[in-house]
């Protein structure tokens, strides 16, 4: 588990890692201005799904963000407002009212403190590297997707500016890295804009900025249990997609920097945020997938000032410098998305090179979680569905590999079956009709020291077995069971079926 700000150890409190260079605090600082901007066109966007007040989404994204900073297991990667809770959530805003909405917020994040003291995150190890890769790509691809409706019934120029945009990003880098390049093409193309009077659609034309800090104070519901049974079933499904989308984009983010996080923390402290964000009026969150790459890989940051940093800036720009922001020309955050886009998509496992040399099971499993998740633009549903895919191939795989080999003793009275593989619900299906039962001599001996039993199946196939060689008059001896293998046949031989 990672500790908050952590630095080389030395004497007396430990140093924060941003203040290990001054190349490191401009990166992060500059890293934060960057998601602070990109982050209010989504913010706002996401409240209009949810159905609120474009300030609910802003001040949801200013304290998933300052909190997660502190209490998250993942530095640098960014929390705020996401589509996936706003589209949860929806119906109940619809449904109940805003109230309603803001006291799931608080229960939802109840719930992820719970799952995280469970040890949900711990089934992250159950998510095969092929679901991993699709969930990138179909990430890259959603994000993309959400762009073209910028792209649509706009002034003409709104074309160019977002050429000249991806093509500063592309170039300034190779003058120098010290000023984000994202930062950079988001300034030029609004001195651009400004200056020639272009006009074009603004971040000011998403929805009105909030001129004042959010107010903490109660959700405005009856406090009964009626209002328990109402949200408790959006809270629960809000809980398990937000942790579901956070500790994916924790790995991403782990493989990216080559750092660990701490999964469970994380857990806690999306709970943790989404809780304090219910009482400040917030329609809750999660990590943002496609803001946590512009912090880490266009922007380089690594630590966990740059998260603060982008809530802290979110509202310092809205509250102080709104008006100059809602100049800014969404061409210009468009470029920005469509270079994370391109970033974050894997080219390399869609390569003909790549694509001969792999199993077509591997295909298969990618390729089914990017259709998921670019249908349903949900990318725990496809996660949940590639995962689900992977192991049916995994266990269709591995059925074949119980092999069963006999050899009978030179004087004809007894005959040793030699099992090899893994035994389990799919291999031990057919491990009855392996043995030539009538054939046989009278002693029969099942050698197991080359397999292991996994399941009741297993169990219930060789009473099949024995029970077949009963009806013969014929002996079964099983012998070289390992230790775990022998106790679950001790517990079990004989007593799955009814007599």
């Amino acid at each position: 588990m990672s500790t908050p700000l952590s630095a080389a150890p030395g004497p007396g409190l430990s140093r924060p890692d941003w203040l290990a260079s001054p190349r490191v605090l401009r990166t992060e600082v500059l890293a934060g201005l960057v998601v602070a901007l990109a982050l209010i066109p989504e913010a706002i966007s996401f409240s209009i799904i949810a159905g609120v007040d474009p300030a609910v989404g802003l001040f949801t994204s200013f304290t998933m963000a300052v909190v997660i900073s502190v209490v998250g297991g993942r530095k640098a990667m960014i929390s705020a407002a996401t589509g996936a809770v706003a589209l949860v959530i929806a119906p109940l805003n619809r449904e109940h009212g805003l109230g309603y909405l803001v006291a799931a917020v608080i229960l939802a994040g109840v719930f992820q403190v719970i799952l995280g003291a469970l040890g949900v995150a711990r089934l992250m190890r159950f998510v095969p590297r092929s679901v991993m890769v699709g969930f990138v790509n179909a990430l890259a691809i959603l994000i993309f997707m959400a762009q073209v409706p910028e792209l649509r019934d706009v002034p003409w120029a709104v074309y160019p500016l977002v050429v000249g945009g991806l093509a500063l990003m592309v170039l300034f880098p190779r003058v120098t890295r010290v000023v984000p390049a994202p930062l950079v093409s988001i300034t030029v193309l609004t001195v651009i804009t400004i200056a020639a009077g272009i006009a074009v659609p603004t971040v000011g034309d998403k929805g009105e900025l909030p001129s004042s800090l959010p107010v903490p104070g109660l959700p405005d519901v009856p406090f009964t249990m009626e209002t328990l049974t109402t949200i408790a079933p959006y809270a629960l499904a809000m809980a398990l997609v937000g942790l579901m989308e956070s500790l994916m984009t924790a790995k991403l983010v782990d493989d990216i920097t080559d750092t660990r996080s701490g999964k469970t923390r994380e857990s806690i402290g999306q709970g943790v945020a989404n809780i304090v964000t219910g009482f400040f009026g917030g329609m809750g969150g999660c990590a943002m997938i496609g803001q946590t790459m512009i912090n880490v890989r266009v922007s380089g940051a690594r630590t966990r000032l740059s998260t603060f940093l982008a809530g802290a800036f979110l509202m310092v720009l809205c509250v102080v410098f709104g008006p100059v922001v809602s100049d800014i020309p969404m061409a210009a955050l468009v470029a920005v998305m469509v270079m994370v886009s391109v970033a974050t998509f894997d080219w390399h496992s869609v390569a003909p090179k790549t694509l001969r040399r792999m199993p077509p099971g591997e295909t298969l499993v990618m390729a089914s979680t990017v259709i998921v998740v670019v249908a349903t633009h949900n990318l725990a549903i496809g996660v949940v569905v590639g995962s689900v895919t992977a192991m049916v191939i995994f266990a269709k795989r591995v059925a074949h590999l119980a092999n069963v080999s006999g050899v009978v003793d030179p004087d004809g009275r007894q005959v040793v079956y030699s099992v090899t593989g893994e035994l389990f619900f799919a291999s031990s299906n057919d491990l009855v009709h392996q043995f030539h039962y009538k054939d046989d001599p009278d002693d029969v001996v099942i050698d197991l020291s080359a397999t292991h039993i996994w399941d009741a199946s297993s169990v219930a196939a060789l009473d099949a077995i024995e029970t077949k060689y009963a009806q013969l008059g014929k002996k079964v001896t099983i012998t070289g069971l390992n230790k775990p293998s022998a106790d679950m046949h001790e517990r079990l031989a004989g007593r799955l079926t009814p007599h």
